[in-house]
């Protein structure tokens, strides 16, 4: 699938330690190419039907929709702050 990230995202991810900016780029890649890989931990996000979360690491977490053939980044950070406002 394509990958795009929404500003939010992008804003989010400039922000991040280097170690996890890493991760993260290993994730999505990950999940372009199956956003089911169980590394991932894919899982839908309560309440709301059309956003997925994915984990980066223990801490951290992305959330992500998919339009079509494409999956759209909405925000990355904290699991608390991400699950909040996803």
């Amino acid at each position: 699938m394509k990958i795009k990230a929404y500003k939010r995202f992008e804003k989010c991810y400039k922000v991040l330690p280097q170690d996890i900016k890493k991760k993260t780029d290993k994730q999505i890649k990950l999940l372009s190419e199956n956003f089911r890989h169980p590394s991932l931990h894919t899982k839908k996000i309560k309440g709301s039907p059309d956003i997925w979360e994915v984990r980066v690491d223990i801490h951290y977490r992305m959330t992500f929709e998919t339009i079509e053939d494409t999956i759209f980044l909405r925000v990355i950070g904290n699991h608390d702050e991400v699950l909040k406002n996803p």
